[in-house]
């Protein structure tokens, strides 16, 4: 059985109406030793080494041709598809040849050139229906608090919040997520947001170390 709590949406994103949606509680991340440990259990015919073989040999697969304008739909699992955005860190080249010329136009023009270097931004999913029907039939959820947890709007300006993660870094050497939602008072998908966009800006000085649940951040 899961647990879940309701939660409401910010004012600013439901038209001033109250709007209410279920979050699941989670617990843990269950990282790819862990995986194919219960991919044995279930499949009992194949070594966790073919397994791991296979889902290396899909994820080089996805990485190649998703690139190249490929979808990759894998039945009763869903369908993969890429997310585009203009990468805000990276000046196009004609951008750069710009730089010789200082004038207030042109850096007007080579701002503007900066936004139009397009990058993946992100990996889309979706689920076949059939994964959410066996998803349903296991599934049973329990609410655990009886009241709606309400989204507050965080306190502090992105300025104040790349402040405070610096200054916890330089406190104790290294900063966690759980660090950074205690600070700034957000909840932790919020705070991920923010510190994915402190990594991406090299202006910001911090980056991070390790990976999953052992993930620091510290200063580069």
């Amino acid at each position: 059985m899961a647990n879940y709590i309701l939660q409401e949406l910010p004012k600013g994103m439901a038209d001033g109406k109250k709007v209410l949606y279920p979050k699941m509680q989670t617990y843990n991340l269950h990282d790819f030793d862990t995986v194919l440990k219960n991919m044995k259990a279930y499949s009992g015919s194949f070594s966790e080494g073919t397994m791991r073989g296979v889902i290396d040999a899909l994820v080089t697969t996805m990485t190649h041709w998703m690139p190249l304008g490929h979808n990759i739909k894998i039945d009763g699992l869903g369908v993969f598809s890429l997310s585009l955005g203009f990468d805000t860190t990276t000046p196009s080249e004609k951008g750069i040849a710009k730089k010789k010329n200082k004038g207030k136009v042109q850096e007007a023009e080579e701002e503007k050139e900066k936004y139009r270097h397009v990058c993946i931004k992100g990996l889309n999913f979706k689920p076949d229906p059939e994964l959410l029907a066996n998803l349903n039939r296991e599934a049973t959820f329990d609410r655990v608090q009886a009241e709606v947890k309400k989204s507050q709007k965080c306190m502090y300006s992105r300025e104040e919040r790349l402040a405070l993660a610096k200054s916890i870094i330089e406190k104790q050497g290294f900063m966690s997520l759980a660090d950074y939602v205690c600070s700034t008072e957000q909840s932790r998908t919020s705070a991920s947001r923010d510190l994915r966009s402190f990594v991406a800006d090299p202006a910001s000085g911090i980056t991070t170390r390790g990976s999953h649940s052992h993930k620091v951040w510290v200063m580069g």
